[in-house]
C-alpha cells in the first residue's frame, strides 16, 4: 500500500489523471444515485410512467453503478490498475457509440426521449476524451511495486 501512494509512484501525470479520471466518476456515480434515489423524477424523460417506469430507472441506476468499477481501481492508480483505465475508456466509448446507434433508430416525433438520449451522447462523449487525456498522460509509466524478481534484478 505504502509504494501505491509513494512519490516516485505519484508523478504529476498520475495525479493529474487521476483528477480526470475522478471527474467521470463524479458524473457517473451521480448519475446511478440519482437514479437509484428518485427514478420517478427521471421516469418521464424516457417517456415511462408509474411502477414499470421507476422500476426500469432504477434499474439504470443500479446498472451504472456496478459499471463504475474499474473507474474506482483506475481513479485510485491509473497506472498501477492500467487495465482498469483501458477497460473504462472502452466501456465509456462503447456507451457513446450505441447512444448515437440508439438515437436513429428514434423517430423525431419523440423529442422529449431524444433529448434524453442526446444528453447520455453529450456526458458519454465528453467521458471518453477526458478518459483518453488521463489514458494519454500515463501511457508510458510503470508502476514500480518495490519487488525485485527475475534475472533482470540479481544482484551481481
Amino acid at each position: 500500500m505504502c509504494t501505491l501512494f509513494s512519490r516516485h509512484n505519484n508523478t504529476w501525470q498520475v495525479w493529474t489523471a487521476r483528477g480526470l479520471i475522478a471527474v467521470v466518476l463524479f458524473w457517473n456515480l451521480q448519475a446511478a444515485v440519482h437514479f437509484m434515489a428518485n427514478p420517478a423524477a427521471f421516469a418521464p424523460s424516457f417517456q415511462l410512467e408509474g411502477v414499470p417506469g421507476r422500476t426500469a430507472v432504477a434499474g439504470y441506476g443500479i446498472l451504472f453503478l456496478m459499471w463504475q468499477v474499474p473507474y474506482a481501481f483506475a481513479s485510485i492508480h491509473p497506472v498501477r490498475f492500467k487495465t482498469s483505465l483501458w477497460s473504462a475508456v472502452i466501456m465509456q466509448t462503447i456507451g457513446a457509440v450505441a447512444e448515437s446507434r440508439l438515437l436513429t433508430t428514434i423517430p423525431g416525433e419523440y423529442g422529449l426521449l431524444r433529448g434524453s438520449i442526446i444528453r447520455f451522447i453529450i456526458f458519454d462523449g465528453a467521458g471518453v476524451f477526458i478518459l483518453l487525456g488521463a489514458l494519454v498522460l500515463v501511457r508510458h509509466q510503470a508502476f514500480d511495486d518495490g519487488v525485485k524478481n527475475g534475472p533482470s534484478h540479481t544482484p551481481r
